[in-house]
């Protein structure tokens, strides 16, 4: 079925290039939406910081020089101008670094009337212009030093809006200085510039005055601080270019950097996706090979360490439905052989042909209850119906089963304990794993046929070992004796007795009783079947 969902390399891609969308708005609306308060905000905070290190130089104990020479670097660093003079507007220092700035030029009756408000407000007004005359508002968060904070416009700045808003042409006092010489008195300029006079295209321009009064305790000096709060248009247009530029170079950047990153993170996967389309075909021997990220190359581990127990599980199988059908086919063939003789050939139904097809009946029988006892234990589905028994007269019991066949074929099967033991388990169950076990026994034991069960009794449990003298078990196959389908003897031969599926069932019924089990072997000196079960009173015997 075709899926209608993106591919993850797209969909990366596309994330990648919404990312990189929503910054270029961002910065689009911060650029040119709303870069003049932007702008504004900045110059602001500048200028308040600034204002608050000159009254912190004004009051340090520095040589007048250096004071004049860091009024200067707070001025030219900054793009502000700064303005002190006494309260006769006599200069003490003009550092002025705004376009067209013209606090040097400013009348004496203006300074006064700047003066006064800032007096009347605790020492510091705020007063904020467009172009160069109409006042807009005063700022009432101005404070000085936790005293009150300007709250009233000033006087001078109300004018009615069809009059004339320009200064009165005014004589300059004599001891007014100019920015090239600040300390020195000049005469006015032949022709009066009003204040904070911008070039036409800066009519829209918003400015600034901070207006603070320094008292040294002595004298009081007024302190000005004029600063552009708008860009100008020329600037605006600048960064208006050169956004577009970045804009388009990082729009192909970034469609190039998505498709890359995105194929990036998206190969492994792809890759690995790819791997298991072939792993789902029966192709265990494929490899996945994510290895570009920690997660992947544990995905790969995972699927690869999956491949190969698939294909180990697969084997089995096979092997398993080779051998039951060795096991099934070959009792079947001698049941049929046995009737069609002694239906065809007179003198041949004697009891010792019965026999051989009852004796082949119950092999299978036997093999096909293996099976669906296996199935059970495999499924959870069996029940385990635990009692106080003893252990040691079932193991007899189970031993006498196989008097004909040591007497036929010449086994040994030798019994050694102490004493009756009783332990808590279910009969059944554990009369199916001693049979498995002694059968397992018997079909690998060496040419003496010989097979010895011990029951050996030690901290208060019961240990149960089934020995053979057969050939033994390497050390690597250990591990996998137990595990279904499992085979030591590739070559399939019939069990001498039960159905070739006995350890499976054995690991089974064990776990069940929360027993613990295992396999000792060394190859040439036979191998050691054990389990433990805990010691029972005999007393309880029924309960």
């Amino acid at each position: 079925m075709k899926h209608e969902k993106i591919s993850i390399k797209w969909r990366i891609f596309i994330f990648l290039l919404i990312f990189i969308v929503i910054l270029l708005v961002i910065l689009w609306l911060l650029q040119v939406c709303y870069l003049d308060s932007f702008y504004k905000y900045v110059r602001t905070k500048t200028a308040e910081n600034v204002r608050e290190e000159v009254i912190a130089v004004w009051n340090s104990s520095d040589e007048e020089s250096v004071k004049e020479e860091q009024f200067n670097l707070l001025a030219a660093g900054n793009n502000l101008a700064i303005y002190i003079v006494d309260t006769n507007g006599q200069v003490v220092y003009n550092a002025e670094y705004v376009e067209n700035s013209r606090l040097n030029q400013m009348p004496k009756q203006e300074l006064d009337n700047y003066y006064q408000l800032a007096k009347d407000n605790g020492g510091c007004a705020k007063i904020v212009f467009r172009g160069n005359r109409n006042p807009m508002f005063q700022d009432q968060n101005m404070p000085q030093g936790g005293e009150d904070v300007l709250s009233t416009e000033a006087a001078f700045l109300q004018k009615p809006d069809d009059q004339d808003t320009r200064p009165e042409k005014k004589e300059f006092p004599q001891n007014v200085g100019n920015p090239a010489s600040p300390k020195n008195g000049n005469t006015p300029p032949k022709e009066e510039v009003p204040l904070l006079m911008q070039s036409h295209q800066m009519e829209r321009a918003e400015n600034v005055i901070y207006v603070t009064i320094l008292n040294d305790g002595e004298t009081e000096h007024i302190f000005f601080l004029n600063s552009m709060l708008t860009p100008v248009n020329a600037t605006v247009y600048t960064l208006k270019i050169e956004l577009i530029f970045i804009s388009i170079v990082m729009l192909i950047l970034s469609i190039l950097l998505a498709l890359i990153i995105s194929r990036q993170i998206s190969k492994s996967m792809i890759r690995v996706n790819d791997s298991a389309r072939e792993l789902a075909k029966g192709k265990y021997d494929v490899v996945f090979e994510g290895k570009d990220y920690k997660e992947i190359a544990e995905l790969s581990d995972t699927l690869n360490y999956m491949a190969k127990e698939l294909e180990r599980t697969e084997q089995f199988r096979r092997e398993l439905i080779a051998n039951v059908s060795h096991d099934l086919r070959t009792p079947l063939t001698m049941i049929t052989a046995y009737s069609e003789a002694m239906r065809d050939l007179p003198g041949e139904n004697t009891p010792e042909n019965i026999q051989v097809v009852i004796d082949e009946a119950m092999h299978l029988t036997n093999l096909v209850n293996d099976m669906l006892d296996l199935s059970k234990l495999q499924a959870g589905v069996l029940v385990n119906n635990s009692e106080c028994y003893n252990l040691t007269e079932g193991i007899r019991l189970v031993l006498k089963r196989y008097n004909k066949l040591m007497e036929q074929d010449h086994y040994r099967i030798r019994f050694i304990y102490d004493r009756d033991v009783w332990v808590t388990a279910d009969a059944f169950k554990m009369e199916q794993v001693l049979y498995n076990l002694i059968n397992n026994a018997i079909h690998y034991t060496g040419e003496d046929k010989t097979v010895v069960v011990c029951q050996i009794l030690k901290d208060e449990k019961v240990r149960i070992e089934i020995k053979d003298s057969g050939a033994g078990i390497a050390k690597e196959e250990l591990p996998h004796i137990w595990e279904r389908y499992y085979k030591i003897d590739k070559d399939h031969k019939r069990a001498v007795a039960g159905s070739g599926l006995g350890l499976s069932i054995v690991k089974h019924i064990l776990e069940l009783h929360q027993a613990a089990y295992g396999a000792e072997s060394e190859i040439g000196h036979g191998s050691t079947f054990w389990f433990e079960l805990k010691e029972e009173d005999p007393e309880n015997e029924g309960s």
